[in-house]
């Protein structure tokens, strides 16, 4: 006998997740004030320009890629481009910010995130390929997340 997950269980767990990483910590997996939008708040656009050990990317450059993969997803899904996508850009690229640079980097995190999340809900068809590229967002973020977070403690010593 096939065992089936409820599609309502399922989309309660990832959104729940969504929101851990994002947003504000339920305790799932993160402390208090320290999903990734509560984080970069702590974050000046100094900071956010400073390349953490000698072949890291800058923090902005992380903040960058995450927008960059949730980007590729969604037109992935609305248009099904599946055009290769140059991953390195970005860490070639991206490196000191200015304040405004920096809020505009956050803000089109924030834009592409509410894209993303809108687009899930309206998902009607879970299949293995919505559930494993939701779940991949979690994950990619949240490594992400961890990425910024270790920096932060390097920077703030």
């Amino acid at each position: 006998m096939e065992k089936m997950i409820k599609q309502e269980d399922f989309l309660n767990n990832l959104f729940a997740l969504l929101e851990e990483t994002f947003e504000k910590p339920r305790g799932i997996y993160l402390d208090k004030d320290t999903a990734l939008f509560q984080t970069l708040e702590t974050v000046s656009s100094q900071e956010a320009s400073i390349p953490v050990g000698g072949k890291c990317a800058s923090l902005a450059a992380q903040v960058a890629h995450v927008t960059f993969y949730l980007e590729v997803l969604e037109r992935y899904v609305v248009n099904q481009d599946s055009s290769p996508a140059d991953w390195g850009e970005i860490w070639r690229t991206v490196e000191k910010v200015t304040p405004d640079e920096w809020e505009t980097l956050k803000g089109k995190l924030n834009d592409a995130y509410n894209r993303i999340t809108k687009m899930l809900h309206d998902n009607e068809v879970w299949n293995d390929d919505s559930m494993g590229g939701s779940l991949a967002i979690v994950v990619h973020t949240a490594y992400h997340l961890g990425e910024i977070r270790q920096a932060l403690c390097v920077l703030k010593k």
